[in-house]
């Protein structure tokens, strides 16, 4: 049962890649804004650029895979394609895994040119190693998962962008990219807390430089876990309040 909902899942990426994949409004918020963004603070960074390249490439992979999330759900919704898919044998969380794995391929060719921007800044680091490459794969499902559950909160195509940088910019600030969550007030730092781009710089951050502000990579990844395993389900249930 499980390899077959995966199977299924991964035909609706299919479908979506195909569709959505070089659609201009995905391609700039999803490799195009990212790549510039990185590039300008990198360039303005000066001695503090290793210590904002774990934040950085976080925050490249955040956009390229939710951009990918609403190109597609939006849109679909709009003309009412997306209904098709209920009438297929597959479960509403294989619509939603599928949706998922589709921003997240998405994400690794976002995350593919940001790397190559940002690696003559990062030769001292641990590029190569095996927790960076677990934590990066793990960002972009929970990033993914992300995209898809606010995605189906939105109906106007017209109003995507809007929504969505409602919530992905102000995330910018809070989530440790430029200040550290332990300088913020706490108040904030309890909202950074419950936002996940938190989890995916912290980790990052660790897996590149071996250091944490304020969540250790035993706390970290497993909230990443658990993080996209919740949105997985919600998206899931969105799917369901969809039928008519």
């Amino acid at each position: 049962m499980i390899l077959e909902t995966l199977i299924r899942a991964f035909y609706i990426a299919k479908k979506d890649l195909k569709e959505y994949y070089l659609k201009p409004p995905t391609i700039s918020w999803g490799i195009v804004f990212p790549v510039v963004f990185t590039l300008a603070f990198i360039l303005k960074g000066g001695p503090r650029v290793s210590h904002l390249v774990p934040g950085l490439v976080a925050l490249a992979l955040f956009f390229g895979t939710t951009s990918m999330a609403a190109a597609s759900i939006v849109f679909e919704r709009k003309i009412g394609s997306f209904e098709r898919l209920l009438l297929f044998p597959v479960s509403y969380i294989g619509i939603a895994l599928g949706k998922v794995l589709s921003s997240f391929l998405f994400g690794m060719l976002s995350l593919v040119t940001i790397l190559i921007v940002v690696m003559p800044f990062i030769l001292n680091m641990r590029v190569l190693s095996l927790l960076l490459v677990v934590v990066l794969v793990l960002s972009a499902l929970m990033f993914s998962a992300f995209g898809v559950f606010v995605a189906f909160l939105i109906k106007d195509p017209t109003n995507t962008m809007l929504i969505l940088n409602s919530f992905r910019l102000p995330m910018i600030f809070l989530c440790g990219i430029f200040i550290p969550v332990s300088s913020l007030p706490m108040y904030l730092q309890m909202i950074a807390l419950l936002l996940p781009l938190t989890y995916s710089v912290e980790a990052l951050r660790f897996a590149m430089q071996g250091t944490f502000d304020v969540l250790p990579p035993l706390v970290s990844i497993p909230l990443m876990v658990c993080a996209t395993a919740l949105l997985l389900f919600l998206s899931a249930v969105k799917v369901r309040n969809t039928i008519p």
